[in-house]
């Protein structure tokens, strides 16, 4: 599988996921999408975990950690390649947004910075230097796709517009409205309105995708280790998904791509 080494500005490019339990976590991923992990064992890293396929750990796909800080929740971050993180923060402050960490610098790494949008979905910027990203996506265990659910499209579209330069293109042509997120005309993302089949108390957020050989045995595996599929497999125009929750809580959704 050829190895991604740079990523346009405005493109995702990182994930990791911050959680309660880390070693819960790495065995719960590992058996159920086949991955290897690496702790940075330098106590200034806090337990950071880097992830590859299992068979290739020179690669880095995603990364976890512990939790930082109290009440902070168990989360999958998705992170936008930028090519200034502190510029991008001010943006997103200016445009009603929320910076809660950063921007600072990761070692000779790169610099990051975690915001808020204005309904409150948490997401990454990462400006690289030493580290582009991801090596290895849209492979079987790896990242492929982020998504936002909210509840207004309208306001996120001027937001991520405004801060990440992005177009939101609203499709309605079948039974729920989809957005698809362009960067300088290449889709990177997608977005969701939380209708009113959603549960009133749960905020607007940010998921992310991986890809699978199976979706359906990979969902029911899933179960099996001790996380939850809150609802069916469900089958889209580009293959077959299923959104996942782990035993700590954090939340994820798989694909099943058509060949």
């Amino acid at each position: 599988m050829p190895e991604r080494t740079s990523y346009e500005p405005g493109t995702p490019c990182w994930t990791d996921l911050g959680t309660s339990d880390l070693e819960a976590a790495i065995a719960f991923y590992g058996a159920l999408l086949g991955w290897h992990t690496r702790t940075e064992p330098d106590p200034a890293a806090g337990g950071y975990t880097m992830v590859s396929l299992a068979g290739d750990p020179g690669r880095p796909i995603a990364g976890m950690m512990p939790l930082q800080a109290e009440g902070q929740p168990v989360l999958w971050t998705t992170y936008i390649s930028v090519a200034d993180a502190d510029a991008t923060a001010k943006a997103a402050e200016g445009a009603g947004g929320r910076v809660f960490m950063g921007p600072m610098d990761v070692m000779d790494l790169g610099r990051m910075a975690l915001l808020a949008d204005p309904s409150g979905a948490a997401i990454g910027l990462w400006e690289p230097k030493e580290f582009s990203g991801a090596a290895v996506v849209n492979e079987p265990g790896t990242y492929v796709w982020s998504e936002l659910a909210c509840r207004d499209v309208e306001a996120a579209k001027e937001f991520y517009g405004t801060v990440l330069g992005w177009r939101g293109d609203t499709q309605s042509s079948g039974p729920i409205p989809y957005t698809e997120w362009e960067n300088g005309g290449t889709t990177v993302g997608g977005m969701i309105e939380m209708g009113g089949s959603w549960p009133a108390d749960v905020a607007p957020y940010w998921t992310v995708y991986f890809a699978v050989a199976d979706c359906d045995a990979t969902r029911a595996r899933a179960v099996e280790l001790g996380g939850a599929a809150p609802g069916p497999a469900l089958d889209i125009p580009v293959g077959r998904i299923a959104a996942l929750t782990d035993p700590q809580g954090g939340r994820f959704s798989i694909i099943q791509m058509n060949s």
